[in-house]
This record gives C-alpha cells, sequence and structure tokens, in this order.
C-alpha cells in the first residue's frame, strides 16, 4: 500500500548510522555473491545451507553433507541475509535505509546491531515454532525490519513521512498512520492468508521482539512516542 521513500527526522546521538549502512550493504553482498543476484544454480543451494529450515533447526532432520556449511543452530540468524528476489531484497533494504538509522540513534551502534539480530531470531523461531518438522527454508530480512519498524513506531509515531501511495502517489503523513496500517496489514494477512508464500508469522514475531526490545535498549533519555513534542 505504501512504500516509505524518506523521513525528516534529524540524528541526535549519533554521526552517522555505519551499523544501518553496514547491514544494508551486507544484504546486498549476499545476495549478489552467495545468491548470485538470486538466478543461480547455487543460489537454491545456498536457501538450505544458510536459510532456516524448521526441521533442521530443531534437529529433526539433517541438511545433505555437501548443504552443512554453517552450524545448523546458525540459521535462526543467517537466514536474514538472504533474499528470494531483487524485488524482496529492494523492499526490505527500503525500509531499513528509511527507518533504520533512527533506530540505531535510540539504541547506539552496538545495541543496534545486537538489537536487529535478535529481531532476526524471534522472526524465525516464530516461523519455526509454528511448524517445526517444516523443510521449507526461510529467507529474507522481514523478521528483522519488522523490528525496526515496531522500534521506530514506538519512538516516532508524529514524524511525516513521505510514501509513495498504491505505487504511485506521493503523500506526507505522520508515521503512525503509515506504519500503523502496515502493522495492522501483517496481522490481517495472517489471519485471512492460505498456502502464502510469505512467512507472515515471521514479521509478527519480529514487531514483537522490536516492540519489547526497544524498551529495555533505547539510551538513557530517549523517550517513546515522541513525548518531548508534547
Amino acid at each position: 500500500m505504501f512504500l516509505p521513500l524518506h523521513d525528516h527526522n534529524r540524528l541526535k546521538h549519533v554521526p552517522r548510522p555505519y551499523v544501518n549502512l553496514s547491514l544494508i550493504a551486507a544484504n546486498v553482498l549476499v545476495f549478489l555473491l552467495v545468491q548470485g543476484g538470486g538466478i543461480t544454480e547455487g543460489a537454491s543451494a545456498s536457501v538450505y545451507s544458510y536459510g532456516l529450515v524448521p526441521a533442521v533447526f530443531f534437529d529433526l532432520r539433517d541438511l545433505a553433507p555437501h548443504l552443512q556449511v554453517l552450524p545448523e543452530w546458525s540459521g535462526i540468524v543467517t537466514y536474514a541475509f538472504l533474499h528470494g528476489d531483487f524485488m524482496h531484497l529492494l523492499g526490505n533494504m527500503l525500509f531499513l535505509w528509511v527507518f533504520g538509522d533512527n533506530v540505531e540513534d535510540a539504541v547506539g551502534h552496538i545495541g543496534y546491531f545486537v538489537f536487529y539480530l535478535l529481531c532476526a531470531a524471534a522472526g524465525g523461531f516464530a516461523y519455526a515454532a509454528l511448524d517445526p518438522g517444516s523443510e521449507i527454508p526461510l529467507i529474507g530480512a522481514s523478521g528483522a525490519v519488522s523490528g525496526v519498524v515496531a522500534a521506530y513506531l514506538m519512538l516516532h509515531p508524529r514524524v511525516r513521512i513521505w510514501v509513495l501511495a498504491f505505487g504511485r502517489v506521493p503523500l506526507r503523513l505522520r508515521a503512525i498512520w503509515i506504519l500503523g496500517a502496515w502493522v495492522i496489514y501483517q496481522f490481517v494477512q495472517i489471519a485471512t492468508s492460505i498456502d502464502s508464500q510469505v512467512a507472515w508469522i515471521a514479521h509478527i514475531g519480529g514487531l514483537a521482539a522490536g516492540a519489547i526490545l526497544i524498551l529495555f535498549m533505547r539510551r538513557r533519555g530517549v523517550v517513546l512516542f515522541d513525548r518531548h513534542l508534547a
């Protein structure tokens, strides 16, 4: 519905959000170098080697020897650096570009890196726990990005964001309307989608983690819900 383009929200504590930029770069490099841009035979192998396969994570199945690159438990995080295609990558990275810098500003560089990985793990665990015996791999940064969205919404609901509505109409609206609608959309999809290729439950897991973690990980003096603007 809404494609975020830019927010008018200056950083207050860090001169440059280099962790957020590094995460974006890492996702792009993995897509190009590990997955071959999503078009090579090696790309499908990487989905099993680095993606999150619930049955493998819960030790119910073993990967083929040639796919065992990392410890099986590591998929709970590494899956978040893989993407199905360019548009999948672009959508996640755009959300991270617009909203991630302010979350990094609120929790600090190291804190943001930990926050991001924990949100990814929460999204992955939600997906795996829903069907522990599944052999369908989960990939994509959506769980981690959902955590970033939840944190941003709790920190800056009053900030105005430029978005592209329905792919063609530029609008400038408060974050609470844009991101609030996005959050509601995730719950609607998980309640109504049948046999969807999108792992909506991973989004919900990331959202919950981000909302909880920002309560405890934000810097001292960083307020929630833009209360300093009241």
